[in-house]
């Protein structure tokens, strides 16, 4: 019995004392033992930059301001490895172990890094590579860009594997650089391009960009800057923030330029000092656009409670993903009974948060919760790989450097939680999506759209956004409204989103899906009025055979040829009769048949104009016209000669009987205007045209001569008509059968008319109707010494024969000479 109590006493004291060790020194958090360690850095606690010292010293982080965000990402790690550690799949019969630390300054936290490049205690940088093991086979962390960057070159030395969970800066794809770096977060570039996916889907293009102003918000707004080139997107605003930030002046600075839409780039610690002024300068009616450090913060969203005052809050962020297991975790962590503020085995090993909740833990921002999952699983399956594990064991004789494990890190491909594991050539991972966020009034959290990179699908359901805006519309953030259709946008200052509008002018269009800035001018062929966003073809015009006008002139032309073949049949069959004989006997069949010949010409103004047509509109008109007037001036000096230089000039009248002047002066004339008609075509030859000036909205089809070289060709006929006009005005006073000069002074004067008239029309009017208005002045040429030459005589042969005998002539010359001789 006795024996029995004393073995009871002693279990009972053992059990006291094992308490009383436990509790005396306790296990600590920051550092598990196993077959192979995993280094882990969290900034548990964050030191901004106004932390300054005298001398050289480490940082105590546990004094610094506690981040309950980081601290849940700190216990994920631990998880991990414990989960892993209770598989029978991964890693079967090893143990992994940690060794993590409070990693709150990139500029004072350095024992720990080093711990974990160290070497049985001792560091050893000039050693060969791989001579010993490192303590570490990988590590997880750091969080931030500029920590990352800091200690990054210690784990490059020896190629140990960094897995970040938070670094996202663009210098980290530098394998050059960084050539063991891999993170398990999103770079940069792909946040940016997410926020610009964003900024498109509600045409917001004049925005401000507030960054940390460390390595990662630089690299973002750089990132920003050059993917929202030629996107129409003006970054009106952009400012770097840290702890000497006068946020008063940027607020300020902000509502001075009426921009609308703010995105900020920073960390939570930054964001919360930018809502805190935010609050007190009242800034309100704003869309925020939070960055993936922040948007599922919950002390931010404590902190701007009344958010219809602040506006609209919209945000990229890892898509909600549960973690099986990992609330129990926590509350079975929070449920031991060990001294959590037990002093730290190593500097920068104590949390000093035994005051917190298990789901104080559990609710904080979730941020990076799966990245850093997902980097311990990496390393855990990169591991396994290297000892070649399989069939419930692993090989306990491979010797493991880290430069193995980042050879298999590199080549990850495994499934967790539903999603492909999987890293790119830059170490970038190739895996994971975001989700667009919204807080509503209620500082709750929805998800309002996504972002896949596989495939890089975007969608985002905007009915589920309630805005701040009085009218529940869509808020606007532009310099300029957009210009109305048809007008250029002309560029004012240095963005180009600031412009004024100017209406493009006639014969312009401007292209809306092409360059808003340009008025491009329409085709030759094409037409626009003012303010179009197309060009017409223009209507091509000419008179065609079946149309009114050409019928009209055509048939006008064919009477002319008619009527000269009947007058040349009744000058036939009174060949011998005076009055044809005054006429000019044979020359009245080469006047008629030269009008007819003229008449050709007509017949070519109508069609479509070709080289050919041009050719025979002028050549058969000037050629057979000037025999025509050759003939008249003939005709003309003739009846003058007889009447008045005979007698004076005797001998000019016998030579020009006897040599025949009159088929020479109309040979000689013949012969120049078809020398002149082939130097003028030979040279400048008519060819058809396109006038495109006259009328905007048509297009002429025409003939082209070159008016001075065609002038050659003129100089002929009108020598021959002021010729024919001063010989006829000499014998204005002969005999009334004989005085042809009247009829011919008459003609004249009518060809002058005529063409005078068409001259005016021609200045006055370039349509389709001047061509045949053209072939009405030859009409009306030809006609006029038809009718009012030949005409009068074919009269008197038909209704007065009694007119047209020997005696009534004799009659009027003799009387002619009675009146000469008083």
């Amino acid at each position: 019995m006795r024996m029995k109590c004393t073995v009871a006493y002693l279990c009972v004291l053992w059990s006291f004392l094992r308490a009383f060790d436990q509790c005396a020194v306790p296990a600590s958090e920051f550092q598990l033992q196993g077959d192979y360690l995993i280094g882990g850095l969290f900034d548990i606690h964050h030191v901004d930059g106004s932390f300054y010292h005298h001398r050289p010293e480490v940082i105590d982080c546990s004094s610094a301001p506690f981040i309950l965000s980081s601290y849940r990402r700190f216990q994920l790690m631990r998880f991990s490895v414990e989960e892993i550690n209770n598989s029978t799949k991964l890693l079967p019969n090893v143990f992994l172990g940690y060794e993590m630390f409070d990693h709150c300054t990139d500029a004072a936290s350095f024992p720990g890094p080093f711990n974990l490049i160290s070497t049985n205690g001792l560091i050893r940088p000039l050693e060969e590579p791989h001579g010993n093991l490192s303590k570490v086979i990988a590590v997880v962390g750091t969080y931030t860009s500029q920590k990352a960057r800091t200690v990054a070159p210690l784990f490059m030395m020896d190629l140990i594997p960094m897995v970040s969970y938070g670094a996202a800066s663009s210098i980290f794809s530098r394998k050059q650089s960084f050539p063991s770096f891999m993170r398990t977060v999103h770079p940069n570039k792909d946040v940016v391009e997410v926020i610009l996916s964003i900024l498109r889907e509600f045409n917001w293009k004049w925005v401000a960009f507030l960054y940390v102003n460390d390595d990662y918000g630089t690299d973002g707004l750089d990132l920003f800057m050059k993917k929202t080139k030629g996107t129409g997107i003006c970054l009106a605003y952009n400012k770097g923030l840290d702890h000497d930030t006068d946020y008063k002046a940027t607020l300020k600075q902000i509502n001075a330029q009426n921009i609308n839409v703010i995105i900020v780039f920073a960390p939570e610690w930054t964001v919360e000092e930018l809502m805190k002024s935010v609050k007190e300068q009242h800034v309100t009616n704003k869309v925020w656009i939070a960055g993936d450090a922040w948007s599922l913060n919950k002390n931010i969203q404590d902190q701007t409670k009344g958010i219809k005052a602040l506006g609209t809050v919209l945000g990229v962020a890892e898509p909600k993903m549960t973690i099986p297991g990992f609330s129990e975790f926590i509350h079975s962590l929070k449920a031991q009974s060990h001294c959590e503020n037990a002093e730290q085995e190593f500097c920068n090993q104590l949390c000093n948060c035994s005051g917190l909740s298990a789901e104080e833990i559990i609710d904080a921002d979730p941020s990076f919760s799966i990245p850093v999952y997902s980097a311990v699983y990496s390393i855990a399956h990169a591991l396994h790989n290297v000892l070649q594990c399989g069939a419930g064991r692993c090989k306990d004789n491979i010797t493991v450097y880290p430069y193995m494990v980042l050879t298999e890190l590199r080549k990850s491909n495994f499934t967790l939680l539903n999603y492909t594991v999987q890293f790119d050539e830059n170490g970038d991972p190739m895996f994971g999506s975001y989700a667009i966020v919204f807080w509503d009034q209620s500082a709750d959290i929805q998800e309002v759209g996504y972002y896949n990179f596989n495939g890089f699908n975007f969608s985002i359901n905007s009915t589920k956004i309630k805005w701040h805006t009085t009218t529940g519309q869509v808020p606007t953030s532009v310099c300029s409204k957009e210009c109305d259709v048809g007008y250029k946008k002309t560029q004012d200052g240095i963005h180009e989103c600031c412009f004024n509008c100017t209406i493009c002018p006639n014969r312009t269009y401007i292209n809306s899906t092409g360059d808003p800035y340009k008025c491009i001018n329409c085709k030759d062929t094409e037409w626009s009025e003012e303010g179009s966003t197309s060009c017409n073809p223009r209507a091509v015009e000419y008179i065609p055979f079946t149309d009114i006008w050409a019928v009209g002139i055509m048939v006008c032309a064919f009477a002319l040829v008619f009527i000269s073949l009947a007058s040349s049949v009744l000058f036939a069959l009174n060949y011998n009769t005076p009055i044809v004989k005054s006429a000019g006997g044979p020359m009245c069949f080469l006047i008629l048949g030269c009008l007819s010949l003229s008449s050709l010409s007509v017949f070519f103004y109508f069609g479509k104009p070709t080289d050919a047509f041009c050719i025979l509109r002028y050549s058969p008109f000037l050629l057979f016209f000037t025999v025509c007037l050759a003939c008249f001036v003939v005709r003309s000096f003739q009846i003058v000669c007889i009447f008045k230089i005979a007698a004076q000039i005797p001998k000019l009248h016998s030579w020009w009987m006897k040599y025949h002047g009159q088929w020479l002066f109309i040979t000689v004339a013949f012969v120049t205007q078809a020398i002149f008609i082939l130097i003028n075509f030979t040279y400048a030859t008519p060819r058809s045209k396109k006038d495109m000036y006259w009328d905007p909205q048509k297009i002429i089809l025409d003939c082209e001569i070159d008016f001075k070289a065609a002038s050659i060709s003129l100089v002929l006929p009108l020598s021959l008509c002021s010729l024919c006009f001063v010989f006829s005005y000499m014998g204005k006073d002969l005999p009334k059968n004989y005085n042809e000069a009247k009829a011919i002074t008459f003609c004249l004067l009518l060809l002058i008319l005529t063409w005078i008239i068409f001259a005016t029309g021609r200045i006055l009017y370039h349509g389709k109707y001047i061509q045949p208005l053209q072939a009405l002045a030859i009409l009306s040429s030809l006609y006029s010494f038809l009718l009012w030459y030949f005409f009068p005589k074919c009269y008197i042969v038909i209704f007065q024969p009694q007119k047209n005998t020997q005696q009534y002539f004799q009659s009027l010359i003799q009387s002619y000479t009675k009146t000469i001789s008083q």
